[in-house]
């Protein structure tokens, strides 16, 4: 009982930061996921909840998607999912959560510097920044600090990049999902994490005319990073 509660604070947590700034679910999730259900099944679930999001999401900014860069990130991913979800299957658990805690740290440290790449830009960008993404949301469930890096050095807005994220998060987490499968909960688990995942969206659009968008990413990204750390440390642990 007390875990099934626990993972629903999660997903309600994530789900309402991510209503809340448009991103960050798999950010502030994903660490906490993995330490309450073991990397695999963390990720997977990370997956799941945050395709369904990105579904809802995308349904009223579908027409500011941008095909001609959407299509070779969302390529680029495909090709790099199996890769991801083969490294999840392979390493021990400890070690899983330092790679995770890892990757979750450093993408949140490279978002907070907003660090500009020049590469990362035009089909060559894209495919890049697709096939980072594809890996990193397989085996870590945190596709979209690559995505984030390409729109920021293509010079989109937060509006024109909003919907690509979504298109995109759609896209790559029903890759990982296919190829990772379905996590395995109880019953009472499923109905706690979609009534979660609601409850995480009334909170957030609530808190969205009340808080302003600079302050709540800030500490969206300071969440991740201390749920990140804290994964690095807990495999440390283990070695």
């Amino acid at each position: 009982m007390g875990d099934t509660v626990l993972l629903a604070g999660i997903v309600l947590l994530g789900s309402s930061v991510q209503w809340l700034t448009g991103m960050g679910f798999a950010l502030v999730a994903v660490p906490a996921l993995v330490l309450l259900l073991g990397p695999t099944q963390g990720v997977v679930l990370a997956n799941c909840a945050a395709g369904v999001i990105c579904v809802v999401g995308l349904a009223g900014g579908r027409r500011h998607v941008r095909l001609a860069a959407m299509v070779p990130l969302c390529a680029a991913a495909a090709c790099t999912v199996p890769a991801g979800t083969w490294m999840t299957r392979r390493l021990p658990e400890s070690w899983l959560l330092l790679v995770m805690g890892a990757l979750v740290t450093a993408a949140v440290l490279v978002i907070m510097r907003g660090v500009r790449i020049p590469a990362l830009r035009g089909t060559r960008g894209a495919i890049a920044a697709g096939a980072a993404g594809g890996f990193m949301n397989a085996a870590a469930g945190v596709g979209g600090p690559p995505v984030s890096l390409y729109a920021l050095n293509a010079g989109w807005t937060v509006r024109e990049f909003v919907p690509n994220a979504m298109f995109y998060g759609v896209v790559v987490n029903a890759f990982s999902v296919a190829s990772n499968g379905l996590p395995e909960l109880t019953g009472p688990q499923w109905t706690s994490v979609a009534a979660a995942m609601a409850l995480g969206g009334v909170v957030g659009r609530g808190l969205a005319t009340r808080i302003p968008e600079e302050r709540a990413r800030l500490l969206v990204l300071l969440l991740a990073l201390a749920g990140g750390i804290t994964a690095v440390g807990k495999g440390l642990w283990g070695l």
